[in-house]
């Protein structure tokens, strides 16, 4: 028995039954904006399968697909979201979201229109010709960064290259997004597509099971270790292993750090928790880490924010528990190849009787005396805010339900320090690509993923410029989350980086950029866009604002001028960044000659 349906039917009605193991839809619906490349054909079927799989409008491409990658972020990758879009610009403007989910290894399928398949009309509206090659589409940009890449010219091709992209989004080791191009004239071609295609199909996400001659290698070196450290990463939330975690350093005493995407891994204040690792990382889990003769990854890919750019572990011998063998195999490490929550199991029963020599408390203790003052509210008659004090306001005003988030900018750094996060989850961090503009889209995502969650947003006022129009989509579908915006009139935080490396000051505040500072009325701005939105003047209004989200029925934004100086001087790693060798400024060269010491101490 046959199904005459036009391709894109075809697509929408087979992904509307495409299960989780919860037994819901792993594809919770699309995000769509239409154009002449998609509207006509996937338009056309969207809306037929209305009820069975939602459509969401965005105002951007590229922040609706950030939407839908922060939704399957905050799921653990057990479900996603399709994004379309036109061929042209609503598919380049995707682009950027696919890195960032690339880099992420979170799934999401993007299905932009394409050029038609037949070529009798081209050059068509926005389509982009190579002289030399009549095969190019804009959408081969997606092809770097996409996990899974495929060019719909025909209608009987959907019924392989729909379950290549599934496979590759619910690989745990593969997982990232799919990019099915989807030439305009064959999404309205019919076909007789076969009954059978259309039965509803689960998708497992397996548990990789370790080696049991690597897990002895594994459990060999650390056995030998006299300091050995772990490092937990985004892999320990993605497998459900934080239990699994906890008991395995409680087990065998091994103190624990966090990166920006294993943060929240276990609570801030159980013993073994030194907190954050890295660049931007605490000085009990650096001086841990410095220290260490043995490094457990467990679902990290050692990105260099973690590792210091290899100067703060790569003494160290490394094992790496991973589901990726690429990032199993990195720097040389001991690879234990397998899911976060089986590898640690077995690992600790290969460990059996054995306890690593219990670490220093008190660095844990020095690190809290240290900057807990700054997060504390102010006294009377302070300054402009630092960012440090608008943490401390929002953490005093999180519940066990918060979860806070951001991607770019001063925030994840001061964060990443700074927050104490209670539980899994409720730190959500988009640090792998570091895209300005994914906080408040993906505050969207992740309050549509969880809306039990009491999400609150960080973003500055960069960042919101680039990026605020899923604000309106927000209030549009009355979703509630916060927003702060810290509004330190520029880029803060690369305006700081500049000046470390002996950089003047360019460019980046306002008052620094050819055409001065312009200011900005962003609680006048997001009210427009349909928000909620209040402009504060110091650190206890901020708190009282912050006590009026939960009355909101959509976004409630909180704006508040901060300094754009301070930072934690507390904590932190040299980070490799290359200053230049030759320059007219004596703060450069003097720069340098520190750069240059520091490659050499690495070496």
């Amino acid at each position: 028995m046959t199904l005459r349906l036009t391709a894109a039917q075809a697509m929408i009605r087979w992904l509307s039954v495409q299960m989780a193991e919860d037994g819901k839809p792993f594809l919770a619906g699309a995000w769509a904006i239409f154009g002449h490349g998609n509207v006509a054909g996937i338009g056309e079927a969207l809306h037929a399968h209305r009820d069975a799989f939602p459509t969401w409008r965005g105002h951007n491409e590229q922040t609706m697909a950030h939407a839908a990658i922060a939704y399957a972020k905050a799921l653990n990758r057990r479900h996603a979201m399709m994004v379309t879009s036109s061929i042209g610009p609503g598919a380049t403007n995707m682009v950027t979201a696919a890195a960032l989910a690339h880099v992420n290894r979170l799934p999401v399928l993007f299905v932009p229109g394409d050029v038609f398949a037949g070529r009798a009309p081209d050059p068509v509206l926005q389509q982009v010709e190579d002289f030399s090659d009549g095969t190019v589409s804009a959408n081969d940009c997606f092809r770097p960064v996409s996990r899974y890449f495929d060019r719909i010219e025909r209608p009987e091709q959907l019924l392989t290259a729909l379950p290549r992209a599934l496979r590759v989004m619910t690989d745990p080791a593969e997982c990232g997004p799919a990019t099915l191009a989807f030439c305009q004239d064959a999404q309205a071609e019919a076909w007789d597509f076969p009954d059978a295609f259309f039965e509803p199909r689960t998708w497992r996400i397996r548990r990789i099971q370790p080696d049991p001659v690597e897990v002895e290698r594994v459990a060999s070196l650390l056995r030998g270790a006299a300091r050995p450290v772990i490092v937990a990463g985004g892999g320990v939330h993605f497998s459900g292993a934080t239990d699994a975690l906890k008991t395995f350093a409680e087990t065998h005493g091994l103190a624990v750090v966090e990166t920006q995407a294993g943060k929240s891994a276990l609570p801030w204040d159980h013993p073994l928790d030194f907190g954050p690792v890295g660049v931007t990382g605490a000085s009990c889990a650096n001086a841990l880490c410095g220290q260490a003769d043995v490094v457990l990854g467990v679902g990290t890919r050692f990105q260099d924010f973690t590792t210091g750019s290899w100067g703060l572990i790569g003494h160290a011998r490394l094992a790496s528990l991973n589901v990726n063998a690429y990032d199993a195999l990195k720097r040389g490490a001991e690879p234990l190849l397998a899911d976060a929550l089986a590898g640690l199991e077995a690992l600790s029963a290969a460990l059996a009787g054995w306890t690593a020599s219990p670490p220093d408390a008190a660095l844990k203790a020095r690190w809290f005396a240290d900057v807990d003052p700054l997060t504390a509210a102010p006294a009377s008659g302070n300054a402009l805010p630092t960012d440090q004090q608008v943490i401390g306001a929002v953490q005093r005003a999180a519940t066990a339900d918060t979860a806070v988030m951001c991607a770019a900018g001063t925030m994840p750094g001061e964060l990443h320090k700074l927050w104490k996060a209670g539980r899994p989850g409720s730190y959500h961090m988009e640090y792998g690509y570091s895209c300005m503009g994914y906080e408040i889209a993906g505050a969207l995502g992740l309050k549509m993923a969880d809306p039990a969650r009491d999400v609150v947003c960080m973003v500055g006022d960069g960042s919101y410029l680039m990026a605020n129009s899923e604000l309106a989509t927000a209030a549009g579908l009355g979703v509630p989350f916060a927003v702060v915006v810290t509004d330190n009139r520029g880029y803060g935080c690369i305006n700081r980086l500049q000046m470390a490396t002996g950089g003047a000051e360019f460019n980046n505040l306002l008052r620094d950029a050819r055409g001065g500072e312009v200011r900005v009325d962003f609680a006048a701005h997001a009210r427009a866009l349909g928000a909620e939105a209040v402009k504060v003047a110091g650190i206890a209004e901020l708190e009282a604002a912050l006590a009026r989200r939960h009355e909101a029925r959509g976004p409630f934004v909180v704006v508040i001028d901060t300094d754009p100086y301070p930072s934690t001087p507390h904590g932190g790693h040299w980070w490799d960044v290359a200053v230049p060798e030759v320059s007219e400024r004596p703060e450069v060269r003097e720069r340098r000659e520190a750069y240059e010491a520091k490659v050499r101490e690495r070496a």
